[in-house]
């Protein structure tokens, strides 16, 4: 078996026979894919893996050689993680580094825990706000919450993709979440 280390890049995408992506996958589940005869490599990532008799191209992108049919869900899972991904990181009211997440319609007073009513915040102004609505302290919001869309967030999440990915992800929908 190939001595398999994680690296800074230590995925591989899954792309179904028909070129859709699926999955993120360890490089060393992508190995034993290529291995197996289950996946060919489409792309290679950077450095060889060496077993005792065979040497193989880190695998970035593997194609599967069988369809497989996959039921998607239809939204993107509301995490922690995803909602600084979206917002990129900074606050929704002064564009700082965003620490805390805010309900923008508080939950005290029925906001909903949902893709449209949570953003990134920074302290201060997570603090400052406290049970109020941006309205009612006379700020707004840079850009309005919406969930994500797009192939990138079904299938990267919050991830951030490999630049060698481009090609079968339309990440061009990922950028502005993501800036």
């Amino acid at each position: 078996m190939p001595d398999i280390r994680p690296t800074a890049g230590s995925g591989a995408l899954v792309l179904n026979a028909t070129y859709e992506p699926l999955c993120v996958v360890s490089v060393r589940r992508a190995a034993i894919l290529v291995l197996s005869a289950k996946a060919v490599c489409v792309a290679d990532g950077e450095g060889i893996l060496h077993s005792a008799r065979n040497a193989l191209p880190i695998p970035s992108v593997v194609r599967l050689t069988r369809y497989v049919r996959v039921p998607y869900r239809t939204h993107v899972g509301l995490s922690r993680r995803a909602i600084f991904a979206r917002d990129g990181w900074r606050c929704a009211y002064c564009r700082g580094p965003a620490e805390t997440i805010d309900h923008v319609f508080p939950r005290s007073r029925g906001g909903r825990h949902a893709w449209e009513n949570v953003v990134a915040a920074c302290a201060r102004c997570n603090h400052t706000k406290g049970d109020k609505t941006p309205a009612e302290l006379g700020w707004r919001l840079h850009h309005p919450p919406v969930a994500p869309k797009g192939n990138a967030w079904r299938v990267l999440g919050h991830r951030a993709p490999d630049p060698r990915w481009a090609d079968w992800l339309d990440l061009r929908e990922a950028e502005p979440e993501a800036a």
